[in-house]
């Protein structure tokens, strides 16, 4: 986000602080929690020296590793838990220096304790935290053997209190705030707890200052989370009251550099502050946020609720309203929305079963579904998208989607003039599909998936598209790369004349879930794997599959924090995000195998202060889809990640889909992060994705949204369908899997390098879009395009468009490069094979067979 100045005015606090009296936390019996748990080590000696011998009671038996740093050693108490002491009893092979570790879910960990200079023997720590996974991880061994433990204790306060473990959600969220001072109406104390890193609390410029919430009844406090804005706190406390007059400190802090930062306090009390004596700016003192964590009695965490309403930008419509009740609706949504690039406005226009009279035309960030079983179950007159807006010009329609309705359109066509982002889902066109704009301007699309089209498909101007397991009456012409692959009445392979690519066949296929009505419960169908398919999923009746209902969803709405989008997703929920803007200022982890994270109305996440927005675990089947990930100013490294570097599980029987997930760097502001989006896990499908850095809107610029590569694959047997990739400022598609499979791929190379010295892969000029490293053995790809236009600096060359090891089973089919309006040159096409592209006669060079 962009930090906005604060204004500079005086003020003077007046009243008298009462004078703190102490709280006295509460005291529980101290348990061994640890002993004949499951545990787990990076490795073992032998058999005879099992990581169970660690935690089996028994002083004669004992866990080793092997002679190697680091290694670890991890128990599972089962449960989250309050962590209060911990016993190492070292055999003679011992760590000099580790770590103890807590983890709510195995994968992020916290420090309990960092030892150096160990001296082996027995070490008892006490500490403070919580969680259900405790580790040793050792980074230095004293001797030359592995590390050894005879035993591995762990202690937590149960069974004698009112203290449990610290709760992740937000105890203070939207609860009643005040405060000292407030420099105006827009920085109210009401927004340091609204859950929304966008909206801030700031003082006025003296000292000192405060701001409170009034959690409802007195909670015993167990960990404060503070969002400093760039007015910062130098020297503040933390307090907490039972009255909101007299006073404890919590926790009091100096020299604090502001930023984001998380205390542990021990304490109760209604009312909890930050009460501020030194600011760290000539400005006052701001907060993004405050977030309050207590301890719920040793329950665990109190649980967050399923289900829910679907929030004020779901427009839900029924056929018992009037058509011109319902075309008004749609009417307003799109004269807001049709221009609207890079606003903040997101709906999902809904359609209970049945017909309706009306056309949905189609703005972006608005997603139009039908809410019945199979697309028949509603009809609409018109899913419409030109491009009056942008003067005929289609080739910025972006992020907006149709799925499983009919349409019977007034004329005997729909039109639907999207470029990237746009998927068109479970769709049935009672008639002929145009997909160019008014006037055959410029267009460059898109997607289709699972759809039939009783008619002809006339993509006109439009220069690229790829659709899969559908069904057509024809297909009208090509401009540079049409692919078909499980395609029913698509056009016979041709390539390059006609510039048709078809695959009988999708290898492996699995339609995105969808909400839907049963009766008058929502719930969500997940379809099944498809191998080898070809066709729609509902042609022969329901489209099979398994339904979850919503009741197992966490529901999102805008301002809730990561931290409890994280603990809905420990517990066991799904997460549905409603259409809107999320702040995430810590990365969600999704742990769980077959967990769905689905977004309506293009729903963006935005993760703040250089997190990593969603790491998944190495896990089977976990779902994502319909949402953008928009890189914040901070730059982080990864915005999404699939698996474990190193980590190889055969998930070929249920794997992780990423279907209709988009990044973007730069045009909102200026977002910057190294790689969009990272895949570990082997088998994982990428069904429609594009990942942009901008070329425009703002914050834009060669050293201004910085990232280097879109999409890197170190999984193997990855399959991406519809693979879109454009403007990265080093390879655009990197992959290091054994065994991909890439079916259509559309790029554009970054519009911005200033010059060819700035564009330089070591001697090479330029850098591919697509690169398989030389390591790899087998990969094929079908339908591929790259497109240069180097408007910076028009004389700039990429010496190859595609690199790839030359190897009999590195394989690829109807390969294009094509250099726009002549701003740039290809020097060849794949590798050195290939003719120039170059000109202003935007001629494709092309490849039929490589190699």
């Amino acid at each position: 986000m962009r930090l906005r100045p604060i204004g500079v005015a005086l003020a003077v606090l007046g009243g008298l602080l009462a004078v703190p009296v102490a709280l006295t936390p509460a005291h529980a019996a101290e348990t061994l929690l640890s002993q004949g748990k499951a545990v787990t080590a990076s490795s073992t000696e032998n058999a005879g020296t099992p990581a169970a011998y660690a935690v089996d009671g028994n002083t004669a038996t004992r866990w080793s590793s092997a002679n190697t740093d680091p290694q670890w050693l991890q128990v599972d108490l089962g449960a989250a838990s309050p962590i209060s002491k911990v016993v190492l009893n070292w055999e003679a092979a011992y760590a000099t220096s580790y770590k103890v570790q807590s983890s709510l879910d195995g994968t992020t960990w916290t420090d309990l304790k960092s030892v150096t200079g160990g001296d082996g023997g027995v070490d008892t720590w006490t500490v403070t935290g919580n969680g259900r996974y405790v580790r040793m991880l050792g980074s230095t061994r004293a001797t030359v053997y592995g590390y050894s433990l005879w035993e591995f204790q762990v202690y937590g306060d149960t069974g004698g209190g009112t203290a449990g473990p610290c709760d992740a959600s937000n105890a203070g969220l939207n609860k009643p705030a005040s405060a000292s001072s407030e420099q105006g109406a827009g920085n109210a104390a009401k927004y340091a707890f609204d859950g929304n890193t966008g909206t801030r609390w700031s003082s006025l410029s003296s000292d000192p200052q405060w701001v409170q919430v009034d959690l409802g009844s007195a909670q015993d406090i167990c960990k404060i989370d503070l969002n400093w804005e760039a007015a910062y706190g130098k020297d503040f406390a933390i307090q907490a009251s039972a009255n909101g007059t007299t006073w404890t400190d919590l926790k009091k802090v100096t020299g604090a550099t502001g930023g984001v930062a998380s205390y542990d306090v021990t304490g109760s009390g209604r009312y909890v502050r930050v009460y501020g004596t030194a600011r760290g700016t000539g400005y006052g003192y701001s907060l993004w946020e405050v977030v309050v964590h207590t301890t719920t009695g040793g329950g665990g965490g109190s649980q967050l609720p399923g289900g829910g309403d679907l929030g004020p930008n779901v427009k839900v419509f029924d056929s018992s309203m009037s058509a011109a009740t319902i075309q008004s609706q749609i009417n307003q949504i799109f004269t807001q929305q049709e221009a609207a690039q890079f606003g903040e406005g997101r709906y999902a226009l809904m359609f209970n079963p049945g017909s309706y009279d009306v056309n949905v035309n189609t703005g972006f960030y608005t997603s139009v579904y039908g809410l019945g079983r199979n697309p028949d179950d509603v009809t609409v007159k018109g899913v419409t998208v030109d491009a009056g807006w942008f003067n005929g010009n289609a080739t910025q329609n972006f992020w907006r989607s149709t799925e499983n309705l009919s349409v019977a359109p007034y004329d005997g066509t729909n039109r639907w003039a999207v470029a990237q982002a746009a998927p068109f889902r479970r769709m049935h066109i009672k008639g002929g599909l145009n997909l160019a704009p008014s006037g055959y301007g410029w267009a460059s699309g898109g997607y289709i998936a699972d759809s039939k089209i009783d008619g002809t498909v006339g993509p006109y101007s439009q220069q690229q598209w790829y659709t899969r397991d559908s069904t057509i009456g024809g297909w009208t012409n090509g401009v540079w790369n049409m692919v078909f692959s499980g395609v029913e009445g698509a056009p016979a392979n041709s390539f390059p004349e006609p510039r048709y690519t078809t695959l009988n066949n999708t290898p492996v296929s699995r339609e995105k879930p969808y909400l839907y009505l049963e009766g008058s419960t929502y719930k969500v169908f997940v379809p099944s794997k498809r191998v080898n398919a070809r066709g729609t999923t509902w042609a022969g009746g329901a489209t099979p599959g398994t339904s979850i209902g919503l009741d197992q969803f966490y529901v999102a709405k805008p301002g809730v924090t990561a931290a409890t989008l994280n603990q809905a997703l420990t517990q066991g929920l799904h997460l549905l995000f409603t259409p809107g803007v999320y702040h995430l200022n810590q990365t969600l982890n999704v742990n769980r195998a077959d967990t769905i994270v689905m977004g309506l109305g293009l729903a963006t996440l935005v993760p703040d202060n250089g997190v990593t927005a969603i790491k998944v675990a190495d896990v089977d089947g976990v779902k994502l889809n319909g949402f953008l990930i928009d890189a914040g100013t901070v730059n982080s490294p990864t915005l999404l990640e699939v698996g474990r570097q190193g980590v190889h599980t055969d998930h070929s029987a249920n794997p992780t889909s990423i279907q209709d997930v988009f990044v973007r760097i730069g045009g909102q502001f200026a977002g910057k992060a190294t790689t969009s989006v990272a895949v570990y896990s082997d088998d994982v499908i990428i069904d429609h994705t594009w990942l942009w850095r901008a070329d425009h809107g703002s914050g834009v610029g060669w050293n201004v949204n910085t990232a280097d590569y879109g999409l890197r694959v170190y999984g193997d047997d990855v399959l991406a369908t519809g693979l879109f990739v454009e403007h990265y400022q080093k390879y655009n598609v990197e992959w290091l899997g054994e065994r991909g499979r890439t079916i259509f791929f559309q790029n554009e190379l970054p519009y911005d390098p200033p010059s060819q010295a700035a564009y330089m892969n070591g001697s090479v000029k330029g850098w591919a879009a697509y690169k398989v490293d030389n390591a790899v053995t087998t990969h094929e790809g079908w339908g591929l395009g790259s497109y240069c236009n180097f408007t910076s600096d028009p004389a700039i060359e990429a010496d190859h468009g595609f690199e790839v090891p030359v190897k009999p089973n590195v394989k690829f089919h109807s390969v294009l490069v094509v250099s726009l309006g002549g701003m740039g040159k290809y020097n060849h096409v794949i590798n050195d094979t290939g003719a120039p592209a170059s000109g202003t006669a935007t001629v494709p060079s092309t490849v039929t067979s490589y190699p």
